[in-house]
């Protein structure tokens, strides 16, 4: 059998667990305009800016990728030599001065030349030989909340089944003196314009010293994670799948170890990858030299162990092997490591997650793979991709000031050049403003002491907010106008948007979820635009910011949630549709209110994970409960707060307000 062929086959298994050159695109696109938005608004508002890396950056979405996210103050930025403050201005910007002096290659010391800065850098500074210095282990320390652990420079923690990593770090617009010599390095790749981008956009400084380093406790460690990023963007797609690959192999390595005990990370996996395309290593990185390509990764990474020496792919005489592959360990990682490099690369069908894709071809020898990523996915399979992706991303709207920010910023965003995936997930931001902003308005004049006049005006503004968002967002969008409607006591019209929203979430070409019909679907929408789609198919969870009051009934779950740390209450589109139209008929129709009660008793009672998710069911028990004790059937309201009290409250974590509702009954 010849390896081109098992190449091919590889890399098509590859393309439909970890994405095709497509979907990477898709994910990527969304999460990079997503935080420029948003950086654009909390640089305005806040002075501070969030950048989100490693795998899920990188366009990875493997079931364990977690979430890496770095913080930094636009107002303090750090300076490698005096000469460069001359770009700031000294009264609105503190600054940081780098001393590398005593440092390892890799870390320096910050030091404040005219001693000013915000109270929280001031609280972890140290005083050294008269100066003032940032200590690392100090500035991380303050940085971590409630219940997080430290892990590396990191404050880890949790929200649902998603794991995640903060770092709080500082950011230099100007590249290293100690990687000045990268650029020379770059004569095939990376292309001149990512080299220049990369030098262009400075470096991060994250808290952690150099275990073996003179003052471990006050180094910070040069972070190029935004430069690797920009590099890992500029693989091809060959290549992006040779680094999954070798994340996967990894993997098993680590399998059964604590984080302590595990010898290799996937960063030191992603500066094999780097130095092997910088190298040339491989002519031709197309699918069919896929395990080619790692197979030479492979040998540079047992070259590296055997050595004791990863050099670090910006500053090489940073060892990254230093802290974890010496002594014992290295020698035990090296006889593991060269065991499998006497096997050849046949090593890989012990790997179960990678042994199907190889054995389908070893089956069939007469099998023709087909790698044109145009028949592995439907098209319904790639808008599900994109949905999905617009779903998980978010920008902060906690006040109408953040929502002009938002419009301003969208605006000025559209006229630049934009993927098609890009515009719609700004549709999307734009129809959320909108909505948040409705209701923030209404609330700022009925709370206070408007006079009638300009109540009247305000609500003609959140009219007009919420039904424009319904053009630039989706289906379910058409539900928050009737809350809204709710909320102002306006149930008849209400229920009329109530029964067009109906008409939209039964047809049977919906998407939401798990739950769509492809045939359908794609009779409904197929070829058609992702605008086009989004606005008359696709339905989305609910997400009520909790900051922002709704509707009354659903008050204490919004306060329940965010005291537990979450700034959102997600609740299934369907389950809100019923919620609403019992609230409303209960004012106007009696009998169809007990009608929509019933509905969604057997929508919480029997859906079996489709259209109610189980990570919601929390949620969905909740308002089922509320419903049933406004009836007084304490009863029945009794069982569905127990009910909800047994679900995984993963996202929501209502278990507060539940526990609440359960004593108001007794």
């Amino acid at each position: 059998m010849a390896l081109q062929t098992i190449s091919e086959s590889l890399y098509v298994g590859l393309c439909l667990e970890v994405g095709t050159s497509q979907q990477v695109a898709i994910r990527r696109d969304v999460v990079d305009i997503t935080e420029l938005l948003r950086n654009k608004v909390t640089g305005t508002c806040d002075n501070v800016h969030r950048m989100l890396s490693g795998s899920r950056r990188e366009g990875f979405r493997f079931k364990d990728s977690d979430f890496d996210y770095m913080f930094w103050s636009t107002d303090h930025p750090v300076l490698w030599d005096l000469s460069q403050a001359q770009f700031y201005n000294t009264h609105r910007d503190r600054l940081i001065l780098c001393d590398s002096s005593e440092s390892p290659p890799g870390f320096t010391l910050l030091w404040l030349p005219l001693e000013e800065a915000s109270r929280n850098v001031l609280s972890a500074c140290v005083r050294m030989n008269g100066t003032l210095y940032i200590s690392s282990a100090k500035y991380r320390e303050r940085n971590i909340r409630g219940s997080d652990e430290v892990h590396g420079p990191c404050s880890s923690g949790t929200y649902g089944p998603l794991e995640f990593d903060q770092a709080y770090c500082f950011v230099s617009e100007f590249w290293p003196p100690s990687a000045s010599s990268w650029r020379d390095k770059c004569r095939s790749w990376p292309p001149p314009c990512v080299v220049n981008d990369i030098i262009r956009s400075g470096c991060h400084f994250v808290a952690i010293g150099h275990k073996l380093g003179n003052h471990t406790d006050i180094e910070w460690r040069i972070s190029f994670s935004q430069a690797e990023q920009k590099l890992v963007y500029a693989m091809n797609h060959t290549q992006f799948l040779i680094y999954a690959l070798l994340k996967m192999f990894v993997k098993e390595i680590n399998y059964g170890l604590s984080e302590e005990e595990k010898p290799l990370c996937s960063y030191h996996i992603k500066t094999v990858v780097l130095w092997a395309i910088q190298q040339n290593a491989i002519h031709d990185w197309c699918p069919q030299n896929l395990l080619a390509g790692f197979w030479v990764c492979f040998k540079l990474l047992l070259k590296w162990v055997y050595e004791g020496v990863c050099p670090n792919f910006f500053i090489p005489e940073n060892n990254m092997f230093l802290n974890k592959v010496y002594g014992e360990a290295q020698k035990q990682l090296f006889t593991q490591l060269y065991s499998l490099y006497e096997k050849g690369i046949a090593f890989l069908l012990h790997i179960p997650s990678i042994r199907s894709y190889i054995t389908n071809v070893l089956c069939n020898p007469r099998l023709s793979v087909c790698t044109d990523e145009r028949t592995l996915l439907s098209e319904v399979r790639l808008d599900k991709e994109l949905f999905d992706e617009i779903y998980m991303q978010y920008v902060p709207l906690d006040n109408i000031h953040r929502c002009m920010e938002i419009f301003h910023t969208v605006e000025q965003l559209i006229r630049s050049p934009l993927t098609q995936c890009q515009i719609i997930t700004l549709q999307k931001h734009t129809a959320t403003m909108l909505q948040c902003a409705a209701f923030i308005l209404h609330d700022m004049y009925t709370t206070t002491s408007g006079i009638n006049k300009q109540i009247y005006i305000a609500d003609k503004f959140s009219c007009y907010m919420l039904k424009l968002a319904v053009k630039f967002g989706c289906v379910s969008d058409l539900l928050y106008i009737a809350m809204y409607f709710y909320k102002t006591l306006r149930y008849r019209e209400a229920l009329s948007v109530i029964e067009m929203t109906k008409v939209k979430l039964a047809q049977p070409g919906l998407m939401y979820m798990l739950h769509v019909d492809p045939e359908r679907y794609t009779d409904a929408v197929g070829g058609r635009s992702w605008s086009t789609k989004m606005r008359n198919t696709v339905a989305l969870n609910i997400t009520l910011k909790n900051n922002i009051c709704y509707i009354n009934e659903l008050t204490l779950e919004q306060q329940s949630s965010s005291l537990n740390g979450d700034p959102y209450l997600h609740i299934p589109p369907l389950i809100l549709f019923h919620m609403l139209e019992f609230l409303c008929c209960r004012h106007v129709d009696p009998r169809r209110a007990q009608a929509a009660l019933d509905d969604l008793q057997v929508l919480v009672h029997h859906d079996q994970g489709v259209l109610v998710p189980v990570v919601f069911r929390d949620i969905s028990w909740e308002i089922l409960g509320i419903c049933q004790q406004m009836t007084g059937n304490h009863q029945a309201a009794l069982y569905s707060y127990e009910q909800s009290l047994r679900q995984d409250s993963i996202y929501n974590r209502i278990h507060n307000a539940t526990r609440h509702r359960i004593q108001d009954l007794h």
